[in-house]
């Protein structure tokens, strides 16, 4: 009898064990697979790609917000993050039909005061020549000196920024401006007195967009960390 149970209870230690050995290396294959998918994710980082990414889009539902609360486009709106590296693109045009960046490029900030290349001082003072931070709502388009002859006067819509139709603060491209990144580099100083300027090639782009648009664009001027 003894016999009997001993070789039972051998019998079903064998077959556990292999039961075991069946089954994990799937156990295994589907670790390897979450692993494998991509370490940002895994270890819950995003790339800096990402990151810009979503900061740009919960800024744009911010400002659809607006748009639809002011009368302004609910197809466009124009970003700029002042917080970048002036070597890097940081003026945006976000499509909210597509929820994503249509357009992008580098964008020089205001000379006046104590701005550096690598950092710009604000006001909304007249004569400041600072960049202003706020809302502005694009308003027609007029003959300029600089780059493709175009600019678009900017209406200021909040405190920081409520001078800018007074003070000339347009926006306009510039030749001299580079139409790729150029980082580690800073653009240098020189190209606006407080105006958003562009290159003359994304200039061209956002002049059909706003030419095309039956109601004002925003364009948001801000300065925000993005990582």
């Amino acid at each position: 009898m003894k016999i009997i149970l001993l070789f039972v209870a051998c019998f079903f230690m064998i077959a556990g064990v292999s039961c075991f050995r069946r089954q994990a290396p799937v156990t295994i294959g589907q670790d390897a697979g979450k692993d494998s998918l991509s370490p940002a994710s895994s270890s819950g980082k995003l790339s800096k790609a990402e990151a810009l990414r979503e900061h740009l889009r919960l800024k744009a539902d911010s400002a659809r917000i607006y748009c639809r609360s002011g009368g302004l486009s609910e197809r466009y709106c124009i970003l700029v993050n002042f917080n970048i590296h002036s070597g890097k693109k940081r003026f945006f045009v976000w499509d909210f039909e597509k929820d994503t960046v249509l357009y992008s490029s580098l964008c020089a900030h205001g000379m006046g005061r104590e701005s550096t290349s690598e950092k710009p001082v604000y006001s909304n003072d007249p004569g400041s020549y600072c960049s202003s931070l706020g809302r502005y709502k694009t308003g027609v388009s007029s003959y300029s000196r600089y780059g493709i002859h175009i600019h678009y006067k900017l209406h200021g819509q909040d405190p920081t920024n409520s001078n800018a139709f007074k003070r000339i603060v347009v926006l306009h491209s510039h030749s001299l401006m580079p139409d790729r990144e150029i980082y580690p580099l800073h653009l240098p100083l020189g190209f606006s007195l407080g105006c958003p300027v562009i290159s003359d090639a994304m200039m061209r782009k956002v002049d059909t967009l706003l030419k095309e648009s039956k109601k004002p664009v925003l364009l948001w001027i801000y300065d925000e960390p993005v990582f």
